[in-house]
């Protein structure tokens, strides 16, 4: 039996923390349009892109997702790693990792097998125009392990079965840490930043550990905020945020974003150095991005904590609705966006107009599958 007082105090009781809920949908948002925005501009890869040649979308497409990817998985992983402690502690170890292996092992397997072979299929078959059958195109279909958008999902798994590892095997918790004021925050950003840019070396923005689909350019990130949120869960961090912090912080953050970023546009225009130095390799520019990104993410997800906490922390029964359906929701909304994408690509506008389209449709449909998905007897329990 457990020390009661080893357990790790998670943040509030569940009808006081509404705000990690709307967070949540909110992420969930920013990950369907991020897609969509790669789609039509922005950079990065994906199953099928339409990119615009318009200077003036394509600035604002690059700013909101290296904005985007700055926070919004690493917040994932901190808010998954909040729950985590107490959930072991609740279900004791084999039932938690029988749960964990339900919950993460089926969705990758499903995504895998099922439904990463027909997101491929359709932009091969409607936008390339050929007349094979899908069964013809399984027959030479070959990466069966690919987890696609589900790298978060398998790389939660490996996280968590390492949380599990240091719980058998280290019997005394660790001790309480103080909530981190603004200076330990940017600094650790800091740190965080630099460890990026030498991780970045080696495995530049864009390289991919094949068949995990993990970029690991931005683990350094996703690292430290996972074990930010169990120590955070242990040590009660969000009891004790302060407003006035996330408006400090929201302070920071909109000035790193709209004064930082535009710097990085003037210096390749007056130096004329290629647009890969900013993502790996040891370029000074690569350093200077890599600290802005983790200053940024981490200012943001200050920011959101602390203001959510006091801000949107109201009961809503639409909202918990959306937020109970998010993992269907991150899950499906991959064929949402290629379906969309694909369905209006003769539409004989530019793309950049597609995306005011697609994006909020994007979103809408693929929250009303997620609402379904999470009424279906059987599927509930997983997702």
């Amino acid at each position: 039996m457990s020390n009661p007082e080893a357990r790790p105090a998670l943040i509030q009781p569940k009808e006081k923390i509404n705000y990690i809920d709307h967070l949540k949908v909110l992420l969930t948002i920013l990950v369907i349009m991020h897609h969509t925005f790669i789609t039509y501009g922005a950079p990065g890869g994906w199953y099928y892109s339409q990119k615009t040649t318009l200077e003036g979308a394509i600035i604002p497409m690059t700013v909101f997702v290296a904005v985007n990817q700055a926070f919004f998985m690493g917040f994932f992983f901190f808010l998954s790693a909040l729950f985590i402690p107490s959930s072991y502690d609740k279900k004791g170890l084999v039932k938690f990792i029988t749960d964990r292996l339900i919950r993460l092992g089926i969705p990758l397997i499903f995504y895998s097998l099922v439904l990463s072979p027909f997101l491929s299929f359709m932009p091969y078959k409607w936008a390339n125009g050929s007349d094979i059958t899908y069964l013809q195109y399984l027959g030479g279909f070959h990466p069966w392990v690919d987890f696609g958008v589900l790298w978060f999902v398998a790389a939660l798994l490996i996280f968590t079965l390492l949380y599990v590892l240091y719980r058998v095997t280290v019997k005394h918790m660790s001790k309480v840490v103080a909530l981190p004021n603004i200076l330990t925050i940017l600094g650790f950003a800091v740190i965080v930043g630099i460890i990026t840019y030498v991780v970045r070396i080696l495995f530049p923005v864009g390289w991919v550990l094949k068949p995990l689909g993990f970029q690991l350019g931005h683990f350094p990130q996703y690292i430290s905020l996972f074990i930010l949120g169990l120590i955070a869960s242990r040590s009660k961090w969000l009891n004790n945020a302060q407003h006035y912090t996330g408006k400090r912080m929201r302070t920071i953050a909109l000035c790193l974003v709209f004064i930082g970023f535009p710097l990085f546009f003037i210096a390749r225009k007056l130096m004329g150095f290629p647009t890969t130095w900013f993502t790996g390799g040891e370029h000074w520019q690569s350093l200077w991005y890599a600290v802005w990104e983790q200053l940024v993410g981490f200012t943001i997800i200050a920011a959101l904590l602390c203001i959510g906490k006091y801000s949107w922390n109201k009961s809503s029964v639409f909202l918990g609705k959306l937020s109970r359906s998010t993992f269907a929701v991150y899950i499906i909304h991959p064929l949402v966006v290629i379906g969309l994408s694909v369905g209006l690509r003769n539409w004989a506008v530019d793309p950049a107009l597609k995306l005011l389209v697609v994006a909020p449709l994007a979103v809408v449909i693929s929250f009303l599958l997620g609402l379904l998905i999470v009424r279906i007897p059987g599927v509930n329990k997983v997702v």
